[in-house]
C-alpha cells in the first residue's frame, strides 16, 4: 500500500504569461523526468503538446504529469492562464490539494491572476507564492509581495529574498536557514552554491526572518510561548507552525526566482514537499444525494473504503478517450466494474495508466490520493462520480458557467456534417464550456464558448486534429429575452373534427421573476376547475415555449407562470390539451407583458501603461462601458468596467493599437442587462432578416 503522507496533488496557476508552463518544465528537469528542457517560445514545452499552444506560446488545456522530489510524488497539473480557459484552472483546482500561484515580477498581480486566486479560494486549496521572470526589466519582489497582500487580500509569507534585480539576479537567500543560493550564468539549474548572505542583505535578510518567524508561530501556543520568553525555536518547530498556516490558508509561503534563468525552482520544490499538504491533510469531499442534498458522509480518503472517484477531464486521443480521474477514496484495478451515479450505469475499466502530458505507463491498480487516467469510458462526462456499485455515493459536482458567444459552422465539403458531427461530439465531451446546438429553423450547427479565442482555437481543432475545414459564421451574441409587466389572461384550446375531441381552458398569471431565478410554475387552482393531474401538462406547455421569445427568437427568462383557474371536460380534456393551451397562451400573452431584450454584460478589466490611460477610458466608454474603477500603480493603470460583449468584438486588436502593444485585458460574464432600444432594434431586424432567409 502506498504511504499517502508522500504523495502531494498540486496545480501550477497564473495569469498568462507569468512563466507556468516554463516553471512546469524546470521541475520536470530537476526531477529526473525529462533529460532536455522544451521552451514555450520555441513551442517545444512538455505539458504544451497540442498544434495550437506550440503555435500560440500559450497552455490551452491542463496537463497532467507526475515526477518524484525527496522520495515524494508529484503530481502536477499545469493550466492555461488566458481567460478563457479558465473552465480549466477551475476543474483542475476542484480535485486538487494544494497550488502553486506563478506571478510575473514586473507583471506583478494581473487580472487572471485575481481569477485563479479566487477559484483558488472557493476550492479551499493551500497555495504556495512564486514570484518569477525577476530576471526581467523592471521585476521588483518587493512591490509585487505588497500587490499579493493588497490585491488578493492574501497574506504574504516570504521564505526567500532575491539577490540582485533584473539582469544582476544571480539567486537567492532562503531566510529559514540564512542560506544564500546562487547560481552561474551557464544555465544549468544545478550549477549554483551555498554561500554566506551578502553583507549588503543582512539587515533585510534579518528583518525578514524575524516577521517570518513571527508570523509562524501564531499556529501553535506552545512554540509561540517559547518564542516569546526568548528561546531559540528551532527550524523543525518553525516549519511545523508554516506548514499548519499554510493548510489553514492563514498565509502563503512566497518564493522567488526566475525559472526561464534555472534559478529558485529547487527552494519551491522543497516547499512543495514541506507546507503543501498530502490528500489525507485535506478536507475530505462531502457526498450528495441525486438532488444534490449533502447526505453528511464524506469521502474519506482511505483505500480500504467504498471508491469514490471524480471525472475531472475528458481527453480524446489517438488511443480512444481518456477520462482524467481523482480517487478520493477506495480502490480502482484494472478489470473493475464501477457505477457512473450521474448516468446510473456501470462501466469496465479495461486500462488504467499514468500520464505524463501527451504519454502514458500502464498501471494495474491506484487508490485514494491517486489522479490517473481511465482508458475507454464510453458514457462519462466532467464532473460525474464514479463509485462501488454495492455502495453507491455522488460527490459535489462541479457548476461550469454558460457560454456567452456562438458563431455558425458548416463544413466546405459536402456530406461533411456527418463528420464534423462526431468531432464536435468529442469536442463538447472534453470541454462542459462548448456547447453545440443545431438551429430547428435554419438547420445550422452553432457552436457556443467563452470568447473569440475560445471559438477561434475549437474551429483551429477541427481543422488540424479532425481535418475538417469549415466556413464559419460571424460572432453572434447571446441575447435574453423577458417581460416587464405582470399579466393576467386566458385561453382555451377546443378542437372538434369527428371522433374524440380536445378542449383545455386556463387562466393564468405571468409575470417578471427575480434576475436569475430562470422558469417558476405554480397552481393556484381551487375547486377543480382543472383536474390536478392536468397541471404538469400546463407546466410542460409553458417550459417548452420559453426557448424562444417573441422579439427575436432569443431564449426568455425570470418568468414566473401561476396558475389560477380554467376548464375541462370529462370526455375531451388531456394532457396534450392542456399542453397545447398553454404553448398558445405563451404566444399569445407574452407580447402584452412588454416583452424587452437582454444583453450579457461583461466585467473587463484592463492594464495599460498610464500613458495611455486617457485614450483606453474614452474607447471603453464608447463601447458603452460603466466604469467601476481604476487605479494606477508602478508598472502602469488598471482599469474595471461593465462592458456590452456586443461591443467588445476585436477588442484586443483595438487595445493593441492604442497602447502601442502594450495593453492587454481579461473578460469574464458578469450579467444581463436591458438593451437600450436603439441596440435592441437592430438585434432583432437582424434576428428577423436571418430567420426570413433561412
Amino acid at each position: 500500500m502506498k504511504d499517502l503522507t508522500r504523495y502531494r496533488n498540486i496545480g501550477i496557476f497564473a495569469h498568462v504569461d507569468a512563466g507556468k508552463t516554463t516553471t512546469t518544465e524546470r521541475i520536470l528537469k530537476l526531477t529526473g523526468k525529462i533529460h532536455k528542457i522544451g521552451e514555450v517560445h520555441e513551442g517545444a514545452a512538455t505539458t504544451d503538446f497540442m498544434v495550437q499552444e506550440q503555435e500560440r506560446g500559450i497552455t490551452i488545456q491542463s496537463a497532467a504529469t507526475s515526477c518524484y522530489w525527496k522520495d515524494h510524488q508529484l503530481n502536477i497539473i499545469d493550466t492555461p492562464g488566458h481567460v478563457d480557459f479558465t473552465i480549466e484552472v477551475y476543474r483542475s483546482l476542484k480535485v486538487l490539494d494544494g497550488g502553486i500561484g506563478v506571478f510575473c515580477g514586473s507583471g506583478g498581480v494581473e487580472p487572471q491572476s485575481e481569477t485563479n486566486w479566487r477559484y483558488a479560494n472557493e476550492s479551499k486549496v493551500a497555495r504556495i507564492i512564486y514570484i518569477n521572470k525577476l530576471d526581467r526589466t523592471g521585476a521588483d519582489f518587493y512591490r509585487v509581495v505588497k500587490q499579493v497582500d493588497k490585491v488578493l487580500a492574501a497574506k504574504p509569507l516570504v521564505m526567500t529574498l532575491p539577490i540582485g534585480v533584473e539582469d544582476q539576479f544571480v539567486g537567492v537567500v532562503d531566510l529559514l536557514t540564512r542560506e544564500a543560493w546562487v547560481w552561474d550564468d551557464s544555465g544549468d539549474p544545478m550549477s549554483y552554491k551555498i554561500k554566506e548572505v551578502p553583507e549588503n542583505m543582512k539587515d533585510d535578510v534579518e528583518t525578514y526572518r524575524e516577521q517570518l518567524i513571527e508570523l509562524a508561530v501564531e499556529q501553535d501556543d506552545a512554540i509561540m510561548e517559547k518564542y516569546l520568553e526568548g528561546e531559540e525555536v528551532t527550524i523543525d518547530e518553525i516549519k511545523k507552525c508554516i506548514r499548519k498556516g499554510t493548510r489553514d490558508l492563514a498565509f502563503f509561503p512566497t518564493y522567488c526566482g526566475s525559472s526561464f534563468k534555472n534559478k529558485g525552482v529547487q527552494l519551491v520544490l522543497d516547499a512543495v514537499v514541506d507546507y503543501l499538504p498530502n490528500p489525507t491533510e485535506v478536507n475530505p469531499q462531502p457526498e450528495v444525494d441525486l438532488e444534490g442534498n449533502e447526505t453528511g458522509e464524506f469521502a474519506l480518503v482511505d483505500p480500504a473504503r467504498p471508491l469514490r472517484a471524480l471525472a475531472f477531464k475528458i481527453m480524446d486521443d489517438r488511443y480512444g478517450a481518456l477520462t482524467f480521474t481523482r480517487i478520493y477514496s477506495g480502490t480502482l484495478s484494472k478489470g473493475d466494474t464501477i457505477l457512473n451515479t450521474a448516468t446510473g450505469k456501470t462501466e469496465r475499466v479495461s486500462r488504467l495508466v499514468e500520464m505524463h502530458a501527451d504519454s502514458r505507463e500502464e498501471i494495474e491498480s491506484a487508490q485514494a490520493g491517486d489522479i490517473v487516467a481511465i482508458v475507454g469510458m464510453k458514457n462519462v462526462q466532467t464532473g460525474h462520480t464514479l463509485c462501488d456499485p454495492k455502495k453507491p455515493a455522488t460527490l459535489e459536482p462541479m457548476v461550469f458557467p454558460e457560454p456567452v458567444i456562438s458563431i455558425a459552422v458548416k463544413p466546405k465539403t459536402k456530406g461533411g456534417d456527418e463528420k464534423m458531427a462526431i468531432a464536435l461530439m468529442k469536442m463538447v465531451q472534453e470541454d462542459p464550456s462548448f456547447h453545440m446546438v443545431t438551429d430547428e429553423e435554419s438547420g445550422e450547427t452553432i457552436l457556443k464558448g467563452m470568447g473569440e479565442l475560445h471559438l477561434d482555437i475549437k474551429v483551429d481543432i477541427l481543422k488540424r486534429t479532425h481535418g475538417i475545414e469549415v466556413e464559419v459564421g460571424k460572432p453572434q451574441v447571446a441575447y435574453r429575452e423577458s417581460i416587464t409587466r405582470r399579466i393576467e389572461d386566458d385561453y382555451t384550446h377546443k378542437k372538434q373534427s369527428g371522433g374524440s375531441g380536445q378542449y383545455g381552458k386556463i387562466e393564468y398569471v405571468i409575470e417578471p421573476g427575480e434576475p436569475g431565478t430562470g422558469f417558476q410554475f405554480e397552481s393556484k387552482v381551487v375547486g377543480g376547475s382543472v383536474p390536478r393531474e392536468f397541471w404538469p401538462a400546463v407546466e410542460k406547455g409553458f417550459e417548452s415555449s420559453i426557448g424562444k421569445g417573441v422579439l427575436a427568437g432569443f431564449p426568455c427568462v425570470d418568468l414566473k407562470f401561476t396558475l389560477t383557474g380554467g376548464g375541462f371536460h370529462p370526455v375531451d380534456s388531456s394532457a396534450i390539451a392542456f399542453e397545447i393551451a398553454a404553448r398558445t397562451a405563451y404566444r399569445q400573452s407574452i407580447p402584452k407583458a412588454g416583452p424587452q431584450l437582454l444583453e450579457p454584460i461583461m466585467n473587463v478589466d484592463v492594464f495599460t501603461p498610464e500613458d495611455y490611460m486617457g485614450d483606453v477610458i474614452g474607447d471603453l466608454n464608447r463601447r458603452r462601458g460603466m466604469m467601476k474603477s481604476q487605479e494606477t500603480g508602478a508598472t502602469g493603470a488598471r482599469i474595471k468596467a461593465d462592458v456590452p460583449l456586443s461591443e467588445m468584438f476585436g477588442y484586443i486588436g483595438d487595445l493593441r493599437t492604442m497602447t502601442s502593444g502594450r495593453g492587454q485585458f481579461s473578460m469574464s460574464f458578469s450579467h444581463y442587462a436591458p438593451c437600450p432600444s436603439n441596440v435592441a432594434e437592430d438585434v432583432i431586424k437582424e434576428a428577423k432578416e436571418r430567420q426570413a432567409a433561412s
